[in-house]
């Protein structure tokens, strides 16, 4: 039997709810945006049957932006998309999963829009709170978890570019807008939200401080991921809780935003916007490190953490090849199996607290 058919044996093996044959399950907590988040509550799902996921608010482009200038409201564009990967794989799951994600197509003021969008942000002028409104959503939906925003204010995502005009390539500017930072030209200095200090939404410092575990990324690394360190209460959160910590490598640099970046350069800026902040595990894909003894050292010295390399992408008919070649999309049930192994290897043996 081949490595990746054990991998998946393994991941099979556990009952639904994420419960395993001893009845343990762990409370996870799950850090990003995007599809990078999505692919992580894929997997996750599948594992654990406590699991929270923690959304960024700083999407200023598509659907969500547009909702956001008209009306005022938190970004809701990756809130859905968080949804919809913990939604099961039964017809009631999947059925919604498309729903929710369906966009209008038309000549008028509904083109584009998602179907989800619209929901959530319905049901946050109907009922008021952003976290109750949420909760209603993953009940109708039977999500296999909870979605929460990171901070409910919407925040401007604003970057220090170095070259950015190409006719300036010393000159540093800033660069206002997730949607212009995920595709800026130039390189990226560092990044900071507007306000400067917003609140965290209380129960996402609750789960986070209550987790066994922690896993941030992969995903969008300066509009996704190192937002979440950009709000103090959930970055002093994450530094203090007892919780051990994954940080999960995306499968290759993203054009605009981290062109050229080697998994350790990943490490360093995010060391540079949260010094005090230590993992556990840094996950990456074997064949995405092509310097592992670099990634090692950079790892211990950065993060304070171990690597850990496993086959997470999708292959064959599942993958779709960024320009550079690399597999662009995880393996919902390798990156699972991966999670597993580290979480039973690194972590509390069961029962689970």
């Amino acid at each position: 039997m081949t490595g990746r058919a054990l991998r998946l044996r393994r991941v099979r093996r556990l009952v639904p709810g994420g419960r395993t044959a001893k009845g343990a399950t762990p409370k996870v907590v799950a850090l990003g945006g995007g599809m990078g988040l999505s692919a992580s509550l894929a997997a996750l799902r599948r594992i654990t049957g406590d699991l929270t996921a923690v959304v960024t608010v700083a999407d200023d482009g598509g659907s969500s932006g547009r909702l956001r200038d008209e009306l005022g409201v938190l970004p809701p564009g990756d809130l859905r998309k968080a949804l919809a990967a913990l939604c099961g794989d039964d017809d009631w799951g999947q059925t919604w999963a498309r729903v929710i994600q369906h966009r209008f197509q038309s000549e008028g003021e509904l083109h584009n829009h998602a179907v989800g969008n619209l929901l959530i942000v319905a049901l946050w002028e109907q009922l008021g709170d952003h976290v109750q409104a949420l909760d209603l959503v993953g009940k109708l939906l039977g999500a296999h978890g909870r979605v929460l925003p990171m901070s409910a204010v919407p925040l401007e995502l604003q970057a220090l570019v170095k070259g950015h005009h190409e006719d300036h390539p010393d000159e540093i500017v800033t660069v206002r807008g997730q949607a212009t930072v995920a595709l800026t030209r130039g390189e990226v200095q560092s990044v900071h939200v507007v306000p400067e200090d917003p609140p965290a939404v209380p129960e996402v410092v609750t789960a986070v401080r209550d987790a066994d575990w922690v896993v941030l990324g992969p995903g969008s690394w300066f509009s996704s991921v190192i937002p979440h360190l950009l709000v103090p209460e959930l970055r002093v959160a994450l530094e203090e809780t007892k919780a051990r910590k994954v940080l999960s490598l995306n499968l290759a640099p993203q054009p605009g935003e981290t062109d050229g970046f080697s998994p350790q350069r990943h490490l360093e800026v995010l060391a540079r916007h949260a010094p005090k902040l230590a993992f556990d595990v840094v996950l990456a894909d074997k064949d995405a490190v092509p310097d592992t003894e670099g990634l090692t050292v950079a790892a211990k010295h950065l993060v304070g953490s171990e690597v850990e390399l496993a086959a997470v992408a999708a292959r064959g008919d599942d993958s779709r090849p960024t320009a550079g070649g690399a597999p662009d999309r995880h393996d919902p049930e390798l990156l699972a199996a991966a999670y597993d192994r580290i979480f039973r290897m690194h972590g509390r043996i069961g029962p689970w607290r």
